[in-house]
């Protein structure tokens, strides 16, 4: 399918928009809207606009003259996306959730909040925890991306072993529909099976149905106790072998995450990090619960994993064992000044060869390729290192992803896990998805969306 023009604004329709708005919240000077352009994936586009709303009747007034105008729209929130799913390739307008930022309810009987999509997920925890309270998805980025955000994508994280995804939390939307239509689906019920389930359609669906408004969010008790375990191993092989041993005794971790020597080695050049001084790979484990039932856990999992040197720390000193895990994406530029930046997933018992096929991939191309990440469910993230300034590793590191990609689904994996698809993954989505598939997404988009404004970097 071949890309449209880039699209830009005419006189009228920029008087227009200022009609909608006040001024400081329209942006159309080319060097600030080219802020709004580019993502944490450092994909970049040229919005012809950037728009600021602060309440629903704003967002219903913008995407009515949108629709009337044929204007391509992209719902942004804070850019941590990876793969370019709120960059504007051919221009158009960006419609920011920056100033759509409030936390409009928690209410502690219900276990219900209601927030609008602007709200930064970390903030909305810090919250939650003062009211005894939790929200388990936890995406690396939890300090700075938004609510709205992790909607767009069905963002995971390192609980999502335990706890699940952002999908499993969301009890009701409030979208605003191309041409100015309001909807609200689900509400305040913990379960509801009326009906097709409309809200799962806005979950991971990258802004393409419509711009979300409000959200309404499940809530848990916050668990009474926690505590982590580092196991360090001499092998990659032992790591992988500890994940199966630790699930076999029946516990199920908070979080589980595996990280190869490789990373090992990038993090030690980091001064704040302290690890073992050589290890083939490191687990990293959390479980909670009450006091007791945590300690006979972590003392089952010292068992299954009698071949490990093992760290234990409980809550006070937790942060400890997990900062080397957070900074992984930093460490890594110091193989290389540029990566490719995938998160795929595979079935939790094809993980060996997953992991062991990524490394060796990289070996055949002489890059360094970092596999790390969600060990418990599958979901590996996978840094293809190189020099953006050296025209055969960029070309190198192209092969190196298809490889990887290619070994991916060959293992009846996904090609993004918690990413999305944006504009970086669209041409493996044939490769992935049947024509069927693809044919009923289509049909679903055309639904909500019959001109095709919201977010057409989507191409089905």
């Amino acid at each position: 399918m071949t890309s449209p023009s880039r699209i830009s604004l005419t006189r009228k329709q920029e008087k227009a928009l200022l009609s909608l708005l006040p001024e400081d919240r329209v942006i159309t000077a080319r060097e600030k809207c080219a802020v709004y352009g580019v993502d944490a994936g450092r994909k970049r586009g040229a919005p012809a606009a950037v728009l600021r709303p602060k309440n629903t009747k704003e967002v219903q007034e913008i995407l009515s003259f949108a629709q009337k105008e044929r204007l391509p729209v992209h719902p942004r929130a804070r850019g941590t996306n990876m793969v370019g799913a709120c960059v504007p390739e051919n221009g158009g307008m960006v419609i920011s959730c920056l100033e759509l930022n409030r936390i409009l309810e928690v209410d502690e009987r219900d276990y219900v909040a209601c927030v609008q999509p602007g709200v930064v997920t970390g903030d909305f925890n810090s919250l939650l925890e003062d009211k005894g309270l939790f929200y388990p998805p936890d995406p690396a980025s939890v300090g700075f991306s938004t609510l709205g955000g992790n909607l767009s994508t069905n963002a995971g994280g390192m609980r999502a072993v335990k706890y699940g995804v952002t999908r499993d939390y969301v009890l009701g939307v409030e979208a605003v529909l191309p041409g100015g239509r309001i909807l609200q689906t689900g509400g305040r019920c913990h379960k509801d099976v009326v009906g097709l389930d409309l809200t799962g359609l806005f979950v991971g669906s990258e802004g393409g149905l419509g711009f979300i408004t409000r959200i309404w969010l499940k809530l848990l008790p916050r668990p009474a106790y926690t505590s982590s375990l580092f196991a360090s191993f001499d092998s990659l092989d032992d790591a992988l072998s500890g994940v199966d041993a630790v699930l076999k005794q029946g516990i199920l971790p908070v979080a589980m995450e595996i990280m190869p020597d490789a990373v090992l080695d990038c993090l030690r050049e980091l001064k704040s990090v302290h690890l073992p001084e050589k290890s083939g790979a490191a687990l990293l484990l959390k479980v909670d619960g009450n006091r007791a039932g945590v300690r006979e856990d972590l003392r089952r999992a010292e068992k299954a994993l009698h071949n490990a040197s093992i760290q234990v720390a409980d809550p006070e000193e937790e942060e400890r064992l997990w900062e080397p895990r957070r900074l992984i994406s930093q460490a890594s530029y110091r193989l290389k000044p540029n990566k490719i930046s995938e998160d795929i997933a595979v079935p939790r018992g094809r993980l060996h060869d997953y992991v062991r096929a990524a490394v060796k991939i990289g070996k055949e191309r002489d890059l360094p390729v970092l596999v790390f990440g969600h060990a418990g469910d599958g979901n590996m993230h996978t840094n293809i290192m190189y020099d953006g300034n050296d025209a055969g590793e960029c070309i190198r590191a192209e092969r190196v992803r298809e490889d990887i990609l290619s070994r991916v689904l060959a293992l009846g994996g996904t090609v993004s896990g918690e990413h999305g698809i944006g504009q970086g993954k669209r041409k493996y989505l044939s490769r992935q998805l049947t024509p069927l598939q693809l044919e009923l997404m289509r049909g679903v988009k055309k639904v909500f969306d019959p001109l095709n404004i919201m977010n057409p970097v989507l191409r089905y």
